[in-house]
């Protein structure tokens, strides 16, 4: 199955989350940047808030798509030892790479959200939204870093992912709602016909535009 774009790919996803909708326990966070469209229409359809939970790939030094670990806001940093040890990556170049997406964390933080920071998300059922999972690695870190607010629930929605990647990703969260499963899966993009970088400033035009649609950014 191909997707058109993000945001055609969010309308469908939204389908398999109609349970959710106006529910005021509800909340979707897109993981920024390529899950924000997607999040943005899921968001609409089930009329919830919109937010955004940054996290960063931690990707393999000379194969950046190749992710090693990942690291989230709040500190959260989560590392895949299985390719860390094939890939023979020394302890000092995990700290090295930590680093410098540590900064690339602060600065969409500061970007997305400037002071405003992520609400308490204690009782709350949200839902965590990506265009796609491949290693799954930056949602395993999204989900670690949620757990730490003790939600009521958290919900893993993406419109394809590799199945074994759900497979991993199911003991650490509540649901996964997922429109497509392909195998062999490859990599996201293959699976969407559109599939351009998504800028910073889209990302800051969405959460705009969900505010002005009568969908406030979460208040808590």
């Amino acid at each position: 199955m191909l997707f058109k774009d993000r945001r055609f790919a969010g309308q469908l996803l939204a389908k398999e989350l109609a349970i959710y909708a106006n529910r005021s326990d509800v909340i979707v966070l897109g993981l920024p940047r390529g899950g924000v469209p997607v999040a943005f229409e899921v968001a609409k359809a089930l009329n919830a808030p919109l937010d955004v939970l940054v996290v960063r790939k931690l990707g393999v030094p000379d194969e950046q798509e190749l992710a090693m670990g990942a690291i989230a806001a709040g500190g959260v940093r989560i590392l895949n030892k299985h390719i860390i040890n094939v890939a023979n990556i020394s302890d000092e170049v995990i700290a090295r790479v930590a680093v410098q997406e540590e900064r690339e964390l602060e600065r969409r933080e500061k970007l997305y959200r400037g002071d405003r920071p992520l609400k308490d998300l204690r009782g709350r059922t949200v839902i965590l939204v990506d265009d796609g999972l491949a290693t799954g690695a930056t949602m395993w870190a999204a989900a670690v870093a949620v757990r730490k607010q003790q939600p009521a629930a958290i919900v893993i929605a993406v419109p394809v992912a590799a199945p074994e990647t759900c497979q991993q990703l199911n003991p650490e969260v509540d649901q996964i709602a997922c429109v497509s499963t392909p195998s062999p899966f490859y990599s996201v993009g293959l699976w969407y016909e559109k599939f351009p970088q998504t800028t910073d400033e889209e990302v800051r035009e969405l959460l705009t535009k969900a505010a002005n649609n009568g969908q406030p950014l979460f208040a808590g």
